[in-house]
């Protein structure tokens, strides 16, 4: 069995929690996302435009009371990439290496 390699796009703080918020729900309206982890819209857009270039996060917007909301989702391929970071820590907290 071959232990998962980190990926170095989710590996960044903010990143890593963003994943972390979106693996467990169908999708997360930004404000929310952006409240939770204690950053501003510009440093979220920033990670979600990173993400998302790679395909692990999408973005969908609609306006609600004439107000622009955006909810982000974890795509498939991006919860795939998490759950396998994710394999990658605990094999490296557990003191295994994180080669394949």
């Amino acid at each position: 069995m071959s232990v998962e390699r980190l990926d170095p796009l989710i590996h960044a703080p903010a990143r890593l929690q963003l994943m972390a918020l979106l693996a467990d729900v169908s999708e997360m309206e930004f404000a929310t996302a952006r409240e939770i982890l204690g950053v501003s819209d510009s440093v979220l857009s920033k990670h979600l435009a990173q993400l998302g270039d790679c395909g692990y996060v999408q973005l969908r917007k609609a306006t609600i009371n004439t107000r622009q909301r955006t909810w982000i989702a974890a795509t498939a391929a991006g919860r795939s990439a998490f759950k396998s970071h994710v394999a990658a820590l605990q094999a490296l907290a557990s003191g295994r290496s994180p080669h394949a």
